[in-house]
């Protein structure tokens, strides 16, 4: 079943300046519910423009984004920051946790946010704590605990709202290759529950985790290709590939 919608996206900086840069151009695609899609491109192909419009922290020039029949960017700023919190979940590659507050509380933030009753918050958090392997360090704080243990408690600050669709950017480029595959790990199985994932990494092994890829150069899809039933080492040589040809241009 789709859930995000893509329509000739386009988005222009500057527009009507001598200085205007084109950073998305008719960018069209679907995400269906259950997905794992990877996006992948070279520094300044436009990755971080797509996913702040998909994450309403940013309105396209043109075209549509789409997520569960809402169109984002006719979403006012105040409703926009609304439908994030409930609809969103986010972890990124600096973890942005708050050092004034409990690992505990940093989960709980969205939901204070959404005056969500304090039963509800607990009756939430206990299944997180458990999959995510966070007992020990729940009631310490993020200054207490590693790179590793803070992107878990980030994870469960994004899952907690139980979001429509879970947004990453670059979520390991902070770890260790041992501690990114116990997070990479961990968002398969988020996603054998049926949760959705796009991910912006620039690594061909993070991206090999996941079931699609989609390749971006100047402001383009240029590839989409499927994982299947290839292996993960299998993946990421298609995946190093993709990128390859895209590097020299021989599309």
């Amino acid at each position: 079943m789709k859930l995000l919608s893509l329509n000739k996206l386009a988005k222009i900086y500057d527009e009507n300046t001598k200085n205007a840069v084109s950073a998305l151009k008719n960018i069209t695609f679907e995400v269906n519910r259950g997905d794992y899609v990877s996006i992948m491109g070279e520094s300044g192909a436009g990755k971080s423009t797509l996913l702040d419009i998909i994450a309403t922290l940013d309105k396209p020039t043109s075209g549509q984004s789409i997520l569960n029949n809402q169109d984002l960017g006719k979403l006012s700023k105040n409703d926009a920051a609304k439908y994030r919190r409930k609809n969103l979940g986010f972890v990124f590659q600096n973890f942005n946790l708050l050092d004034s507050l409990s690992n505990r509380d940093n989960i709980y933030l969205p939901l204070v946010l959404n005056r969500t009753p304090v039963s509800e918050m607990e009756h939430r958090i206990e299944p997180l704590i458990k999959s995510l392997n966070i007992e020990k360090i729940i009631d310490r704080y993020p200054s207490d605990i590693s790179g590793g243990q803070q992107q878990r408690i980030a994870i469960a600050r994004a899952l907690i709202t139980q979001p429509d669709l879970l947004l990453a950017d670059e979520p390991t480029g902070s770890l260790d290759s041992n501690t990114s595959k116990q997070i990479l790990n961990l968002f398969n199985e988020e996603n054998q529950k049926g949760q959705t994932i796009i991910m912006v990494t620039h690594s061909s092994a993070t991206a090999s985790y996941s079931k699609r890829t989609l390749f971006i150069k100047d402001g383009k899809i240029y590839h989409d290709i499927y994982r299947g039933d290839l292996s993960l080492e299998d993946y990421q040589e298609k995946i190093n590939n993709t990128m390859i040809t895209l590097t020299r241009g021989d599309y």
